[in-house]
């Protein structure tokens, strides 16, 4: 059976292939594939194994989205992304 985890912080494909690599040690899994821009990992296995896949990923530091987990990531990436445009302004109106 082939299904889709949406999952925060996959970046590049360094990242895809790190998570293809760590779920394919997992018995039952025929094939992962990774989506980096769409932030999905396709798998196909037994639907019995969706959530030891999903802690293998929570664990790697892609927490399926809406989990809490992957809660506190969204929330993260927020607090970096308008303090790096608080600094850009600040950078701007004093001339650094």
């Amino acid at each position: 059976m082939s299904y889709s985890i949406a999952v925060e912080n996959i970046k590049c494909n360094g990242c895809a292939t790190s998570i293809r690599k760590k779920l394919a040690e997992i018995a039952g899994v025929a094939q992962v594939e990774v989506d980096v821009a769409g932030g999905q990992v396709q798998v196909e296995a037994d639907e019995a194994l969706r959530p030891q896949l999903v802690t293998a990923l929570a664990q790697m530091g892609y927490p399926e989205v809406g989990s809490v987990e992957g809660l506190k990531a969204a929330a993260s990436k927020a607090k970096s992304f308008v303090s790096c445009a608080v600094g850009r302004i600040d950078n701007m109106t004093h001339g650094d």
